[in-house]
C-alpha cells in the first residue's frame, strides 16, 4: 500500500466517523449562498437595527453576488420578528438583525415566548453602542440635576419612552426610577423611530435612546446623560450616570447577527467571517464612527460567550430591581 492510499484511506474513515453532519455541513459551506438572503428586522424601517442591515446587507450582496432583501416585522419588543426566524428552515437564508433586547427580554418577562441561547445560533456581533437619556430640546430641563427636580414635582407630566419592553432602555429606565425615587410612567416603543418622532414633536417628555438613532437627530433632543463606563468622544461634556452617583449603569448595547438554532455550524462560521471582514472596510469604519458606536466582529463562538455573560447580568439587573413584565 502506498502513502498516498494510506493517506486517502485515513482521510475516508475520518469523514466516516464523523457522520453525515460533516459531509453535509461542509457542502452546505461551499454550496452558500447559492439565492437571496433575507435579513429580518424586527423594527421599523429608520432604526439603528435597520439601519446597520442595509449597510452589512449592501456589502454582503457586492461580495457574494446575491440579492439581500430587507424584512421589517416590528412588533412586541422584536419578538415577532426573532420568532419568524426561529421557526425558518436551518438552511442560512433567513437572518436575524437584532440588538441587545433578545437577551434582555427573558430576564423581565413572565414567560418568555423562546430561549435565545436555545433557539438562535449567534452569527456575529456587528457593533456596540450605548444608550443616552435625552429630552426633547423645548424641555425646560438644561441639565439632568434640573430633570429630577421638575419630574419629582409634578411626575404625572412626565415619562420616560424606551425601544420596547425589556430593552436595555427600559432596563435602564426602571434603574433610574429606583435610585432617584421616581414615579413615571414607562411608553415603549416599537424601536427608535416612532419614539424620535415623539421626542421630536414634544410629545414625550424623556426618553433612553440609543446613540445611533440620537444622533442624527440631535436637533431634535438635548442629551442629559449616557450609560456605559465612560463619555463618549461625541458628546464629551455629557457626564455618565457613574459620575452622576448611579451604579449598574456601565452595561453597553450590541447588534448582531442570528440564524435558526441547528442552522450548519459552517454557514454561520462563513457569514461571521465575511460580515467581520465588511466590519473592517474604510467606508464602514467611518460611517460607524458618525453613529458614534464602535465596530463588532469576532466568531459565533465569542459572540455566544458575550451573550451568555450579558444575559447573566441583566438577569441580575432585574431581580434585583424587581423588573417584571407580564404580557
Amino acid at each position: 500500500m502506498t502513502l498516498s492510499k494510506r493517506a486517502f484511506q485515513a482521510a475516508a474513515l475520518s469523514l466516516l466517523t464523523l457522520g453525515p453532519w460533516a459531509l453535509s455541513s461542509a457542502t452546505a459551506q461551499a454550496a452558500y449562498p447559492s439565492r437571496p438572503i433575507k435579513f429580518v428586522v424586527p423594527y421599523p424601517a429608520g432604526g439603528a437595527s435597520d439601519a446597520v442591515a442595509r449597510m452589512i446587507g449592501e456589502k454582503l450582496q457586492q461580495a457574494w453576488g446575491q440579492s439581500v432583501i430587507i424584512d421589517n416585522r416590528p412588533g412586541a419588543s422584536g419578538i415577532i420578528g426573532a420568532q419568524a426566524v426561529i421557526k425558518a428552515p436551518t438552511d442560512g437564508y433567513t437572518v436575524l438583525v437584532h440588538n441587545t433586547v433578545l437577551i434582555q427580554l427573558p430576564a423581565v418577562l413572565e414567560k418568555p415566548p423562546f430561549d435565545p441561547l436555545k433557539d438562535l445560533s449567534p452569527v456575529v456581533m456587528t457593533l456596540q453602542t450605548n444608550n443616552l437619556f435625552v429630552v426633547p430640546t423645548t424641555s425646560p430641563a438644561k441639565s439632568f440635576k434640573e430633570y429630577l427636580t421638575l419630574a419629582k414635582a409634578s411626575p404625572a407630566q412626565y415619562s420616560f419612552g424606551s425601544y420596547g419592553i425589556g430593552s436595555g432602555a427600559h432596563l435602564h429606565g426602571e434603574l433610574l426610577k429606583q435610585q432617584a425615587g421616581l414615579d413615571i410612567a414607562h411608553v415603549p416603543f416599537m424601536g427608535s423611530a416612532p419614539m424620535v418622532t415623539d421626542l421630536s414633536g414634544g410629545h414625550l417628555p424623556s426618553a433612553f435612546i440609543d446613540i445611533p438613532s440620537a444622533l442624527p437627530n440631535s436637533k431634535a433632543m438635548r442629551p442629559l446623560a449616557v450609560a456605559g463606563p465612560k463619555r463618549i468622544p461625541e458628546l464629551p461634556d455629557v457626564p455618565t450616570f457613574t459620575e452622576l452617583g448611579y451604579h449598574s449603569f456601565d452595561t453597553v448595547g450590541w447588534h448582531g447577527l442570528f440564524l435558526p438554532a441547528g442552522t450548519p455550524p459552517a454557514i454561520a462560521q462563513k457569514l461571521a467571517a465575511e460580515v467581520s471582514s465588511i466590519l473592517r472596510m474604510p467606508d464602514i469604519l467611518a460611517k460607524f464612527k458618525t453613529l458614534g458606536v464602535l465596530p463588532g466582529g469576532g466568531t459565533p463562538d465569542e459572540f455566544l460567550q458575550q451573550l451568555k455573560t450579558d444575559a447573566a447580568i441583566y438577569a441580575k439587573i432585574a431581580k434585583a430591581g424587581n423588573i417584571r413584565v407580564t404580557q
